[in-house]
């Protein structure tokens, strides 16, 4: 059988055919509109990610028998608010994660609701990118929009409904809402009653792996697949992304180097750090993770290659570092503020401990090392909880760096293993329809047989005591700057 795997990104649809092994049979990218109606906005329009999705579909199936399809799933976008009316019609243009219009309403649910609050009703506190703030924005700003309500649901969600005539969204996804009892698996009654809506205009909570219909009789012959095919829920797009690399069971890692980072780390057991540094959210397998994000990790690199020292050959500047665990200048890597563990939109990227003997090749080391410093800051809180981590995985675009991963290696103190393929959301998607359809019995067997690791990087005890030293004193030095940073923004 074959499974398809779609990616609702922001910017584009991916879509990934595989077959029963895990082999990966064709890919597909598809590009829509994004919007920006006012400074700090940013939206799109849920029916053009539903003319992408379709044409990708067909496009992803050409040449393949569209009966060998057996199921569809989805990795996606989080936090986005689609709203529907009694028709099942879309009211307004989604209001997307990285829009930044909910301020007023962030500051009302974390300081007149209060943060300690919604961490009982949520195990989280809100963020300007999550759903639960920006209901209350349309209830506020655009009641007449408020009034029209019949459904809320997110991104990936209306493609789901789409193709089945569900109204349906999978636990790790709704996590990002804030509207959801992430410890129970179930809608917050509280969550609804302070944003003013019913439990009623919620879609039917399912795990990401759980089969919510097939499809409908005018999809499957548009697309030329059988009316048997299974859709499953699918997963927010950090989740479906741990699936394809395997991080799913108790106490396993991945890092994402990407222009942001992400820590995420699979949890048997239900469990919020005391100041929500971290997201509590479920989990696609049945449990639970948390997840740290950096605002800046490779895009750190990036600047200091591209911007300041005019560069493009990365490798060549990371060739002479050799005195790892013995520089003396550190680097915070806050060059879009921070979001874990400091939750500060003021924190500023810094150099300190430049002297006149400082090189060009200690100032490129300081910027690997403050990122894999700051991914250690998530680190020690997931620890602190009593996850024990042995291990993780690497992706991203600064994951094809050597030394980079050696640093992270020593700095976190754990081996870190090289995946043979990153695709990401839209592979996990896949395997959770692989997973439904019954092709595994459940999605760690589904992560065991077809996520490969071609290379390990393990830790050397004398480095990683250097870097030991070196990260007590790095973290002493955003606590020095915190007061400065909120001056001089």
């Amino acid at each position: 059988m074959l499974y398809i795997g779609i990616d609702l990104g922001t910017s584009a649809v991916k879509l990934l055919l595989m077959d029963a092994d895990g082999t990966v049979k064709n890919i597909v990218s598809r590009e829509y509109p994004l919007y920006f109606p006012k400074p700090g906005w940013s939206e799109q329009k849920p029916e053009d990610w539903y003319q992408e999705t379709m044409e990708g579909l067909k496009e992803l199936l050409c040449g393949f028998d569209g009966k060998e399809v057996g199921g569809i799933s989805f990795g996606g976008q989080m936090h986005g608010l689609v709203i529907l009316d009694d028709r099942d019609e879309v009211i307004r243009p989604a209001i997307l994660w990285n829009d930044g219009r909910t301020t007023e309403e962030c500051d009302y649910l974390n300081e007149v609701i209060g943060k300690e609050t919604l961490s009982n009703y949520t195990a989280n506190i809100s963020f300007t990118g999550f759903t639960a703030p920006k209901i209350l924005w349309v209830k506020n700003k655009e009641p007449e929009n408020f009034a029209r309500i019949k459904k809320i649901m997110l991104p990936k969600d209306y493609i789901a409904y789409k193709l089945t005539g569900v109204h349906c969204t999978d636990v790790s996804d709704a996590s990002g809402m804030l509207l959801l009892d992430v410890k129970n698996r179930c809608w917050s009654k509280e969550m609804c009653e302070i944003c003013g809506i019913t439990e009623n205009m919620l879609p039917e909570l399912y795990e990401s792996f759980a089969c919510v219909g097939t499809v409908l009789p005018e999809i499957a012959a548009e697309l030329g697949i059988s009316t048997e095919v299974k859709v499953a829920a699918g997963a927010g797009d950090n989740a479906a992304a741990a699936v394809a690399t395997g991080t799913v069971g108790d106490g396993k890692c991945n890092i994402s180097l990407g222009t942001s980072g992400t820590i995420f780390i699979s949890s048997a057991k239900f469990g919020v750090d005391k100041n929500n540094a971290l997201h509590a959210f479920c989990d696609a397998n049945g449990a639970y993770h948390l997840m740290g994000c950096m605002l800046s990790a490779a895009s750190c690199n990036k600047w200091w290659m591209d911007e300041i020292i005019k560069t493009k050959d990365y490798g060549a500047e990371q060739k002479n570092i050799e005195k790892l665990g013995e520089n003396h200048v550190y680097y915070l890597p806050y060059l879009m503020g921070e979001r874990s563990p400091y939750n500060n939109p003021n924190a500023r990227a810094t150099f300190i401990g430049m002297t006149m003997d400082t090189t060009r090749e200690d100032m490129t080391q300081a910027v690997l090392e403050g990122v894999a410093f700051a991914l250690r800051d998530s680190f020690e809180v997931a620890k602190s909880l009593g996850i024990k981590i042995e291990g993780t995985k690497i992706c991203g675009g600064g994951a094809k760096s050597p030394l980079w991963k050696k640093i992270i290696a020593n700095v976190l103190n754990i081996r870190v293993d090289v995946l043979e393929t990153e695709e990401g959301p839209s592979l996990g998607g896949a395997m959770l329809a692989a997973v439904a359809c019954g092709e595994y019995e459940n999605v760690e067997e589904a992560a065991a047989k077809i996520v490969k690791v071609v290379d390990t990087v393990t830790p050397e005890p004398e480095l990683a005591a250097k870097y030991e030293a070196r990260y007590r004193q790095f973290k002493n030095i955003y606590p020095a700057c915190r007061e400065l940073f909120d001056k001089i923004v």
